[in-house]
């Protein structure tokens, strides 16, 4: 169906043009490899210029039955759109089928979040006076208290706290920097860890300016977060599929039900588009519902 020397072209395409990374150029050609298996299948006499916008619809739909998700089905789509946008530059076709073809919208899952209870009593289960607990629990009172990203606070400086004014300088998604306040609480075991445990530690090099380090003075990762947050969720007997993430929603929503203004919110979360602060407005409505059904006569 899609001639050899097409996606030799497209492959080298992908590579000096768009300038992706391996994996990507290999995900990119998987794409067009289903599109080419299906069209093989069920168009088998259809040229490349004939391919209207009918036939990859039927993929779309075929790519539904075999039971892939969304997310996947719009992945696979931009593979593909790249292909015939690379044909149309090519002048191999007259007009570009994927033009008005729409890809599955991506249904938003309301995240799980944590209740005040559930927060204390994850909280209880780190050890408070060991230099590791005293550095977890600052961790996660940032993560919740200013409702960081997991990278956003293992790569906390020691120069973004501005006690003082009682904010952090922190460095987002597309190295976006934003100033976020720093909550009494969490100012607490932040000054505890410093001054306890950070202020004894040797450090080397780079390592020197970061605030939080592992007993050997070198820079958490974001496996060990993921990893403790994990751990203190199964020994509190919490069965909700939490992560670091659920901290940072938790934060949100507690803001969001309080009647927090969303604009306020999407600039301490650091999102770019308020659409994705919206998804917590959808959370409140739930736990509006929630508290109508509990508590109203009529409900």
């Amino acid at each position: 169906m899609l001639p050899e020397n097409l996606l030799t072209g497209f492959r080298k395409y992908l590579k000096l043009e768009l300038g992706l990374s391996a994996n990507s150029i290999e995900a990119y050609m998987a794409d067009v490899t289903k599109l080419n298996s299906y069209l093989e299948e069920n168009y088998p006499q259809l040229k490349t210029n004939e391919v209207k916008i009918r036939h990859l619809s039927g993929f779309v739909e075929f790519l539904t039955e075999l039971g892939l998700s969304e997310k996947s089905q719009v992945r696979i789509l931009s593979g593909i759109k790249a292909f015939f946008k690379f044909l149309e530059e090519e002048k191999e076709v007259t007009e570009n089928p994927t033009t008005f073809l729409d890809a599955p919208k991506l249904s938003r899952k309301l995240p799980d979040v944590l209740d005040h209870h559930e927060i204390e009593l994850l909280f209880q289960q780190i050890d408070s006076v060991s230099p590791s607990g005293i550095r977890d629990r600052a961790m996660l009172e940032i993560l919740y208290g200013s409702g960081l990203r997991v990278s956003e606070l293992t790569n906390l400086k020691l120069e973004d706290l501005l006690f003082d004014e009682d904010l952090l300088k922190v460095t987002g998604k597309g190295n976006r920097q934003r100033i976020v306040p720093l909550g009494r609480v969490s100012k607490l075991y932040v000054q505890s860890y410093l001054l306890e445990v950070r202020i004894r530690q040797e450090t080397r090099g780079e390592s020197a300016s970061f605030l939080f380090l592992n007993l050997r003075g070198k820079p958490l990762t974001r496996v060990y977060v993921f990893k403790l947050v994990k751990k203190l969720a199964e020994e509190a007997g919490i069965r909700k599929s939490i992560s670091p993430h659920t901290l940072r929603h938790s934060f949100a929503t507690v803001l969001v039900e309080a009647g927090a203004d969303l604009r306020a919110v999407q600039q301490m979360l650091g999102h770019k588009n308020i659409t994705t602060t919206e998804i917590y407005t959808h959370l409140d409505r739930s736990y509006l519902k929630e508290t109508l059904t509990s508590f109203h006569p009529r409900s």
